[in-house]
């Protein structure tokens, strides 16, 4: 519970006044609790906030209660898109019962089942990826893996991902578990942040596998499009040179005495300072250069690869008959609205490192 609610003040709901007016707005719905509470003038936008764990902004403070409305409309519409416990799962006898009975099932997993591996996860706190970035100097660590800044300097990337290469012979007995679930015929999709593959090599079906933020698996060319098995640029990474695509340099050996080629950075055009781009007419020909192989991880810029947004839409929304959610805090998007996309009678088992009970914890959210 938010200190804010715990707090006494004539502004601030008591948890009691909170946990009411949460509970009627998903009896009620919006519309009516809206008239109900604020068109009434029962109570202020900005008091109602805190019944939501708003913590109201500084820029806000003093202002008429109007001001209020925008940030009440936000809290009020992530309240509504929460799922609600279900009352009638609370202990791990309840989590083995639905394991037993249940035959779809989906999986959201993230780094936190490879770690033991020794693989970082992204996010934590000292010990992710992001902070080891920040420490040496990164001040957005995000921009390692941002497409423009590969195109442009891809040795950043090539110099620092050897950090979070997957070892393809070992699996952890989480991976083991999914692999018993899909054995036992339980497995409806696995939908993993994870890029390191480490999923397939434990004997994920490719059917039942959908890499939410890409893998390690394969490589492609960012100038001929020419894709290769990831594992051929391991190497490279790890002796932290860029690897250039070897149809590329085929192409270029092969090429007829006196052809010239354009001049191009990564396989992308360049933008001269005054704004225009490389074109025929400037005489700028260089010596052809081979394009780089980038991992098939999805970077900052790119889309997710299609198949999760049809697979959720098409086949799981209708299947599935349990949730659970292992090794993800459930904060990058949009893995993170899954549980919220499926039916709210669908139950959810959520087992975090966080949790102090057995390490596990059943949610619905």
């Amino acid at each position: 519970m938010s200190r804010l609610i715990q707090e006494e003040g004539t502004d601030i709901c008591t948890a009691e006044e909170a946990k009411a007016f949460r509970a009627r707005l998903h009896e009620v719905g919006a519309g009516k609790f809206i008239f109900d509470n604020i068109t009434t003038g029962k109570i202020t936008a900005r008091k109602l906030c805190t019944a939501f764990e708003v913590r109201i902004p500084k820029f806000l403070e003093g202002l008429m209660d109007e001001a209020y409305y925008q940030l009440l409309g936000l809290a009020i519409n992530r309240e509504l898109n929460k799922r609600r416990r279900l009352e009638q799962y609370n202990t791990i006898d309840d989590a083995v019962k639905l394991l037993l009975e249940r035959k779809n099932i989906i999986v959201i997993t993230g780094a936190g089942i490879s770690t033991s591996l020794g693989i970082p996860d992204f996010r934590s706190k000292n010990t992710g990826f992001y902070s080891k970035l920040q420490e040496m100097g990164y001040d957005e660590p995000e921009q390692v893996f941002d497409l423009d800044t590969f195109d442009t300097e891809p040795k950043t990337f090539y110099t620092l991902a050897g950090d979070i290469l997957p070892d393809l012979k070992k699996w952890t007995p989480t991976h083991e578990f999914i692999r018993l679930l899909q054995d036992k015929g339980k497995l409806l999709t696995n939908y993993t942040q994870n890029i390191d593959n480490v999923e397939s090599h434990a004997g994920i079906r490719k059917d039942k596998l959908i890499q939410c933020h890409g893998s390690w698996a394969t490589a492609t060319c960012r100038k001929c499009r020419y894709r290769i098995p990831g594992e051929d640029i391991f190497d490279d990474i790890r002796a932290q040179r860029i690897a250039e695509c070897k149809k590329c340099i085929h192409e270029i050996a092969t090429q007829k005495p006196g052809m010239k080629r354009k001049r191009s950075s990564n396989g992308h055009k360049k933008r001269r300072p005054g704004g225009d781009d490389d074109d025929d007419s400037d005489g700028a020909y260089d010596i052809p250069q081979p394009g780089v192989m980038k991992p098939d991880i999805t970077f900052f810029g790119e889309q997710l690869p299609q198949d999760f947004f049809d697979r959720l839409r098409t086949v799981d929304k209708d299947k599935v008959d349990l949730v659970i959610v292992m090794g993800t805090s459930m904060k990058v998007r949009p893995v993170s609205e899954i549980p919220n996309f499926l039916p709210n009678n669908v139950p959810q088992i959520y087992i975090s490192r966080d949790v102090s009970i057995l390490g596990l914890r059943l949610v619905y959210i």
